[in-house]
């Protein structure tokens, strides 16, 4: 993500001709947009976007089977 919000800030100041961005060759400008995509191929590639989803999915379970419990023990009370 901040790959991507580099590339949009450094895209805006070239476009905008704000120096020192403005005389940088597009190839600088842009690359930062080439590294978003590496990271995003390599994190699906690796399984640490598979990983990360289910390590929320596990947490949202955790999180409601305390919440039911919880909500049990006031009943039984």
């Amino acid at each position: 993500m901040v790959f991507l919000v580099l590339a949009l800030i450094l895209l805006v100041l070239k476009l905008a001709g704000v120096e020192p961005v403005a005389q940088w060759s597009w190839w600088w400008v842009l690359s930062p947009f080439a590294l978003a995509a590496l990271w995003w191929l390599w994190s699906d590639l690796s399984g640490r976007t598979k990983r990360l989803a289910m390590q929320a999915d596990a947490q949202r379970k955790a999180d409601r089977l305390s919440e039911s419990k919880k909500r049990l023990q006031g009943i039984n009370k």
